[in-house]
């Protein structure tokens, strides 16, 4: 779509002239015998929580007035979640037509907008990118513990959009722009839980592949473990960017 998207909870969506705030719903899948196994998507929306999943309950009917017709079907992302059993199902993303119940919920009216069957494709699109970047990016912290869990699932997550994290609040102080978004996921590490927060940057135009946000990806420093993780990958690029600077001038 040839507007500019950014979000708050995941897609924070400009279409036409107007900002819009459309958290998505990401109701609890219930359980079949398909395979892969799927649950909801990682990341918490919505006011009307059931306090048995802790997620709002699917709604994919079509809303009064509603201007065309959306697909009601769901894509099963590639993030794993680690059930109470110890069994793996997959996070599945919510359907267009649950998107657009759940920003209808928080109070956007479409009326005010020129919105088109193609640009909630492209919101879908784009919120699903996004988290299977953000796990892709845990996944490279987590490879620091290969040798003790080769499989780590997301367990729980939470958004905090307006819970600047410290780094945020420094950057910005520094002059730097605010995270249009935070997550905090936390992942199981084989029995250990391990929290990671997430900063979501304006990263411009959405790129062919639904990106356009810049994350920034970190365990919390809350353990020493993870105090020692960063300090290991901080010694990490700064020798690698030293090595490459050194090699630069020496190719010159």
């Amino acid at each position: 779509m040839g507007n500019k998207v950014s979000a708050e909870a995941h897609v924070n969506i400009k279409i036409g002239e107007k900002d819009a705030n459309p958290p998505p719903e990401c109701p609890m899948h219930n359980k079949t015998e398909q395979k892969p196994k799927v649950s909801e998507c990682p990341v918490q929306h919505g006011n009307d929580i059931n306090p048995f999943n802790m997620m709002p309950p699917a709604n994919q009917q079509p809303a009064p007035d509603q201007p065309f017709t959306l697909p009601t079907n769901r894509q099963v992302s590639s993030i794993p979640r680690a059930m109470p059993d110890g069994s793996t199902e997959f996070w599945v993303y919510p359907s267009q037509q649950m998107f657009w119940n759940a920003m209808l919920r928080k109070g956007w009216r479409w009326k005010d907008e020129d919105i088109k069957p193609k640009d909630m494709d492209d919101i879908i699109r784009i919120h699903n990118a996004n988290n299977e970047q953000a796990w892709q990016e845990v996944l490279k912290w987590e490879a620091l513990h290969a040798k003790e869990c080769g499989h780590p699932r997301l367990k729980s997550f939470g958004g905090k959009a307006t819970q600047y994290s410290p780094r945020a609040r420094i950057r910005s102080w520094l002059g730097y722009e605010l995270p249009f978004d935070r997550h905090d996921w936390i992942v199981d590490r084989c029995g250990k839980d391990v929290r990671y927060i997430i900063d979501y940057y304006d990263g411009g135009e959405v790129d062919n592949k639904y990106q356009f946000a810049m994350l920034d990806v970190r365990p919390a420093i809350d353990s020493v473990e993870n105090v020692w993780d960063r300090m290991k990958v901080m010694y990490m690029r700064y020798r690698y960017e030293l090595i490459g600077n050194k090699q630069t001038k020496l190719s010159n």
